[in-house]
Formats: structure tokens, C-alpha cells, sequence
């Protein structure tokens, strides 16, 4: 499958998935994703009438999904004319901010997708502060994505169509050294101390690491929290891209320049050598920090170099046994390569190291 074909699978998948999301939680009019379907949504279908092109705001518009933005679609619009179901916030957070903000979900369809999951975009996890937002459902083409500067490893083929069927809660950052030490009462991380780059008051803001897999369980049992699978990981990473590097400023897109990695990833050339507190570097298109660099981050599947050759397309789990762990993103220590989209390493889940971290998920 070339890049190109890949883009148009994708574009076409997810585009239908969300028109089938949104009209199922009754706000599929929503052009622009502000909670109402009012006279911004009518403006902007009216501004994109006619055949439906590789825009994501005019395949937003594609309300009765058949190529072409007219009549049929103007009908959709106007018989939910009024505001949106109020998202609901789980029982287990606090709220922080109930509608995606449109300056960090910049991509209108990916808006109109976490409305129309029915759930509070921003929330706290009551019990341990971290915050989350909502993955919407939605459909992707998983694996190999080149960079311009390095191939993919046979390990991220065959490219693979795959669906996550529900919504879920992942981590915006990477779990802290303060989140860690509050709830297991040490640190395990090897970076600790303050540096001329971190000062001590935002050590505590570093990503906790050193954690092995297994250690890691006994966190999420006494939290409730859990792992993203590696599927849940890559589809959250890419937020609607199709490219090695998800999106920055400039590049919505996303970006298969490993020379732009800098602007999402602390990675080896500039991290001087140690983790960053979270949050540092440009967010994705869901307002996810750090899925490049940072550290690794453990994610809840065994690792099979050929799993993608037989992953089930709905929801995969990953291989019912193995000997390693799957961990993605790249670290600070790791090449700009490591941080792709689709690139996996493994490793036994008793291991930890310096650049070995995670951040959690939950179902609302």
C-alpha cells in the first residue's frame, strides 16, 4: 500500500466513522465542534458545498456521507439545530474542560469525534490528579511510516486497517515522578536531581522512570488506572495523521522531516542528556505531550515481530503470550528515528532503565 493510497484508505475510514459516531449521540451537525449547531456549522457547510475534497472541514460537512456536500447534508444539519447532549464526566473525574478547545484540537473533525463520544473532553483522574482527555473512536491504518531519512524495520509490517471501537481516557503526559512517589511512596527514577535545565522545583514534574512493566502493575492496581494497548497507543499518537511524525505547528498534517522532530521530541541532540518535565514540547492533534521522546513508554501487549500479520482488525490486544513488552514514543537518549509513529522495541517486562516510563488510560 503507497503512502498516498494509505492517506486516501484512512481519510475515507475515518471520515465515515465519525459521521457514524456523531449521529448516533444525535450532533452530527456540529460542523465546527463548539457544542451547538447553529449558524457557524450552517456557514461552514455552506462555504464547502460541492464534491467533498481531501480538507478535513469539508469532509466534516459530508453529513449524509456520499462524496458531495448539498441538499442532503444541509437537512442533517438543520433537523439538529440546537446545542449538543451536555459530555458526560465519568464518576472516577473531575472535570476540567467539558468541549475540546479548538486552538489545541485543531482538526475539526477530530473535534466533531470527541463530541460526539458523548464524554467530557478534559478531565482529572480524582484520585491521583493526573489528567486525561478523550480518545475519540475511529479508524486507522496501523504501522510502517517512513521518514524521509530512514526506512521502517519489518517489525512495523504489513500496514494494517484497524478500528478502536470505543472511547477511552489517555494520560495528556506521561506519569510524573511526584504522581509515582505519591501513590508508592518512592522514586525509582534515575534522574532526580536538579540540573542548570531543571531546576528543582520542576524535578518533580520529570517523567517518573526506571520502572519496569511488572512494576508498573502494582501502580495501576491501587489506581485503577490502566495501560493503553499498543493499537489504543499508535491511534492516539497519530490523531488522524498518516505520517512518520504526528502534527506540529505549521504541519497539521503531520511530518515525515525527522529534522522538525525537535519542535515534539526531547530525544538525543537536544535534551542534554536527561528527561524534561513533561509538557515541554508542542502537543498532538487529541493535545497529547510527549508521545515522541521523553522516555519510552510501556504499553500493555506482548511483542511479536509478525503480530501485524494476523492482528484482528477491531480492537487488537496483542499476542496472548510472549517474553517481551511492547514500549513506543522514543526517549531522550533515542535517535529522532525511534520517535516514528510506528516504530516498536521490547523488552522483558522485569526490566527497567533510565529512559523506561508510561502513561495511563482508562475507561469511562
Amino acid at each position: 500500500m503507497t503512502a498516498t493510497t494509505k492517506q486516501r484508505v484512512v481519510s475515507a475510514l475515518a471520515a465515515l466513522a465519525i459521521v457514524e459516531f456523531a449521529a448516533a449521540q444525535g450532533c452530527v451537525g456540529d460542523v465546527v465542534a463548539d457544542g451547538r449547531v447553529d449558524g457557524g456549522d450552517l456557514g461552514t457547510l455552506l462555504a464547502n458545498w460541492g464534491s467533498v475534497t481531501s480538507s478535513a472541514v469539508s469532509a466534516a460537512c459530508d453529513l449524509h456521507p456520499d462524496g458531495i456536500v448539498d441538499g442532503a447534508d444541509l437537512g442533517v444539519l438543520l433537523a439538529a439545530w440546537g446545542p449538543c447532549p451536555v459530555p458526560v464526566v465519568p464518576s472516577w473525574a473531575t472535570l476540567v474542560q467539558a468541549q475540546p478547545d479548538a486552538a489545541v484540537v485543531t482538526v475539526p473533525a477530530l473535534r466533531q469525534a470527541i463530541l460526539s463520544s458523548g464524554f467530557a473532553w478534559r478531565v482529572r483522574d480524582t484520585s491521583t490528579q493526573i489528567e486525561m482527555v478523550l480518545i475519540p473512536p475511529g479508524v486507522f491504518a496501523m504501522g510502517c511510516s517512513a521518514s524521509n531519512q530512514h526506512a521502517c524495520s519489518s517489525a512495523e509490517d504489513p500496514v494494517h486497517i484497524v478500528t478502536i471501537s470505543s472511547p477511552f481516557y489517555l494520560g495528556r503526559y506521561e506519569v510524573t515522578q511526584s504522581q509515582w512517589t505519591a501513590r508508592m511512596g518512592s522514586n525509582p527514577s534515575f534522574l532526580q536531581s536538579a540540573t542548570s535545565q531543571v531546576p528543582s522545583a520542576l524535578v518533580p514534574n520529570r517523567p517518573v522512570e526506571n520502572v519496569s512493566w511488572n512494576g508498573i502493575q502494582t501502580f495501576l492496581a491501587v489506581t485503577g488506572l490502566r495501560l493503553p494497548t499498543e493499537a489504543e497507543w499508535e491511534y492516539s499518537y497519530r490523531a488522524g495523521t498518516a505520517t512518520a511524525f504526528h502534527g506540529l505547528a505549521g504541519s497539521s498534517g503531520g511530518t515525515n522531516d525527522e529534522a522538525l522532530v525537535s519542535g515534539i521530541a526531547w530525544h538525543d541532540t537536544n535534551s542534554s542528556g536527561q528527561t524534561r518535565p513533561v509538557g515541554g514540547k508542542a502537543g498532538n492533534g487529541f493535545g497529547l505531550h510527549d508521545m515522541s521522546g521523553n522516555v519510552w513508554e510501556w504499553v500493555n501487549d506482548w511483542y511479536s515481530p509478525t503480530y501485524y500479520a494476523t492482528s484482528p482488525a477491531q480492537d487488537p490486544q496483542g499476542p496472548a503470550t510472549g517474553s517481551a513488552r511492547v514500549l513506543r514514543g522514543g526517549a531522550w537518549d533515542s535517535w529522532a528515528q525511534w520517535a516514528r509513529s510506528s516504530y516498536r522495541i521490547s523488552e522483558p517486562p522485569m526490566y527497567g532503565y533510565n529512559d523506561f516510563g508510561f502513561r495511563v488510560a482508562r475507561n469511562p
